[in-house]
């Protein structure tokens, strides 16, 4: 096998790629990598913050890449039609997109209608929407890859997470009837589900994050986005269908 470093830089290097939610946590430490490897990246987030923050940082830190942007609401129709015509402009189309943008959520409990509506608009419409607008590009080339991330939710179906395990429980299902429907047009579909990440979606402070990381029972996010760049530098004939990633001592 050639070095690595180069099969990695190869694979990546001047692909156009979408992020939803790429603003922030795993979506940012993908956009990072990428970018590093010198892809062409556009992110987007709903905070304005967050999103300026997350370019001037990407831009800092590498040049090899180019990186592109806006702040935009998964859940509002103009806001996915602006991306779009945007991502058009600067990257004349697609190669992969990573479908990312999630909130967090509890149980039913102590949720009312207005929020689950929202949550479900975001974790599961964003997805199918973005994967929709990024099909009917890909299917022209007849060549692409898009990547869902999940989450071990999804499997350990724990009680105080009812709401958002059954929005990442919807994607993995999502992600393997899509692949079915798919992959006969050359575009590959890749499912990975994270186990506990340190991000703004924990309930747990920083502090209590970073203690759980140095005890190995918590991830990186960067350990995700090293996930990502598995799956899609895989050569043609070569799936990554579904990819489960835990912190070491994290038990499910």
């Amino acid at each position: 096998m050639e070095i690595l470093s180069n099969y990695f830089t190869e694979n990546i290097s001047q692909k156009r790629i979408v992020i939803t939610g790429g603003t922030t946590g795993i979506g940012k430490a993908i956009a990072d990598l990428l970018v590093s490897l010198g892809g062409k990246v556009f992110i987007f987030g709903r905070d304005e913050t967050d999103f300026y923050h997350a370019m001037d940082d990407i831009k800092a830190k590498s040049s090899k890449g180019e990186i592109y942007g806006e702040t935009a609401d998964i859940t509002q129709k103009e806001d996915i039609a602006r991306i779009w015509e945007r991502v058009d402009k600067v990257l004349g189309g697609i190669d992969i997109l990573i479908n990312n943008a999630a909130l967090p959520a509890r149980g039913i409990i102590e949720g009312e209608y207005e929020d689950w509506k929202y949550i479900l608009e975001t974790n599961i419409l964003g997805y199918i929407a973005f994967a929709k607008e990024a099909v009917n590009r890909m299917k022209e080339q007849k060549s692409g890859h898009i990547v869902n991330i999940g989450s071990m939710s999804a499997e350990v179906k724990e009680k105080t997470g009812v709401i958002y395990v059954a929005t990442k429980t919807a994607i993995r299902g999502f992600s393997t009837a899509l692949r079915k429907e798919i992959n006969p047009l050359g575009i590959k579909v890749s499912h990975v589900e994270p186990g506990a990440v340190t991000s703004d979606m924990q309930p747990d402070p920083k502090e209590v994050q970073k203690e759980k990381i140095k005890e190995m029972k918590m991830l990186e996010a960067e350990d995700i986005a090293m996930s990502v760049l598995f799956c899609l530098c895989q050569p043609k004939r070569c799936d990554v269908v579904s990819m489960q990633i835990r912190p070491h001592l994290q038990i499910i």
